[in-house]
């Protein structure tokens, strides 16, 4: 065989411009890898220096107190039941029906944000403390804890204000389209919960697979659409299924009692009402957490505590519309750990004690329609600025 045929051709030119070409890409990658180290050391850097200041003050609060959480807790479901009998057996449109809906839908909502201080403590804590919640609360209003274990996404600094956040959506990035769309979800938060443990339940134990899309899909409380949850191998999946059944339970006979007419047409109407109310008062709360800003990308520290907002005000309502040391959100970003009873000393002493320049005195909001006027105007502004 033609020995300049078999032999490879070489274009000195063209493999000189290529090599250079390849040096330069790979400098460039060079550049960026260290671009995003030195990015990433000093974002440790600032984490580190303003935490371990901010520990410094907060140190000693870290310790549950089951006499607070035990007391509130049932004060709170005595109040919410007799206020619930309230508002289904007086007159409708009448003020005792006005006073129970108002005072049921509050009291629930503060017995419903236990969920948050419960999904926080280690399994180990307080375990007939998550069970009486369980029961006296959950079940009876479709709320089950493990429906909220995702919440770890939304404190995980990699994940936070990302696609695998659950529950942060890029509101304040505009258009203020999007706000308008969230309000309008809340007359369906009863019905998502019903559909959710009446008809998936059952329909979830029929296949590995499909069971395996509703705990991804289904099982979580969040407010992102394209959130995915990922359930770890050593969640206690029996109590899971406990829940699911008691409450699947519980809808079947109260549908039946509606169906044969034994329970009335307008119980059922008034209920879903009160469900809305309750659940969407933590809805609409929950944006005044952030600023929802973020489109996707990952935050640093200093930028996720920015995003967190500190809401003051009249403490009776902030306590009521931010109940159980939700107002205090961006100190619960900064040490998750921290039970709420702590949290109003823990920011006391923050601000008495912080520099006039510390991050978090950047995150207060003097209340809700503050926080509401600051998520609005950023949405407004980025949507405008958008092409």
């Amino acid at each position: 065989m033609n020995e300049v045929l078999c032999r490879p051709r070489f274009n000195t030119a063209t493999d000189t411009a290529t090599a250079t070409a390849t040096d330069r890409d790979t400098a460039t990658d060079e550049a960026t890898d260290t671009a995003t180290d030195t990015a990433t050391a000093t974002d440790e850097r600032q984490r580190e220096d303003f935490h371990s200041q901010v520990r410094a003050v907060v140190k000693d609060l870290f310790e549950h107190s089951a006499r607070i959480y035990w007391t509130d807790f049932l004060l709170s479901m005595v109040l919410a039941y007799a206020a619930v009998a309230l508002y289904l057996f007086s007159p409708t449109f009448s003020p005792q029906f006005f006073i129970g809906l108002t005072i049921a839908a509050l009291a629930l909502f503060r017995c419903g944000v236990f969920i948050h201080e419960i999904v926080h403590m280690p399994r180990e804590r307080m375990p007939v403390f998550r069970a009486t919640w369980n029961i006296l609360f959950a079940i009876p209003f479709l709320m089950p804890s493990f429906m909220y274990k995702n919440h770890a996404d939304h404190h995980n600094p990699r994940h936070f204000g990302t696609e695998k956040d659950g529950e942060y959506l890029a509101l304040g990035a505009g258009p203020v389209s999007r706000i308008v769309g969230y309000f309008l979800q809340v007359p369906l938060l009863p019905a998502l919960a019903i559909f959710r443990f009446l008809v998936l339940t059952p329909l979830s134990f029929m296949h590995p697979r499909l069971r395996r899309w509703v705990l991804a899909r289904a099982s979580s409380y969040v407010i992102n659409p394209r959130y995915r949850r990922s359930v770890p191998a050593d969640e206690p999946h029996g109590t899971w299924v406990a829940l699911e059944a008691a409450i699947f339970l519980e809808l079947v006979v109260f549908a039946v009692l509606l169906i044969s007419g034994k329970v009335a047409l307008s119980i059922f109407v008034r209920l879903y009402v009160l469900g809305m109310a309750a659940s969407g008062l933590n809805w609409i709360r929950t944006l005044a957490a952030h600023g929802y800003r973020n489109t996707g990308g990952a935050m640093s520290y200093l930028e996720q505590v920015g995003d967190s907002n500190t809401v003051i005000g009249p403490p009776w309502l902030t306590g009521l519309l931010f109940p159980v040391g939700l107002r205090y959100h961006c100190l619960h970003h900064m040490f998750p750990a921290i039970p709420y009873h702590s949290l109003g000393t823990a920011h006391r002493r923050l601000m008495a004690q912080l520099p006039a320049d510390s991050p978090y005195r950047s995150t207060m909001r003097r209340g809700f329609l503050e926080a509401m006027a600051v998520l609005w105007r950023s949405a407004g502004a980025t949507g405008r600025a958008a092409p």
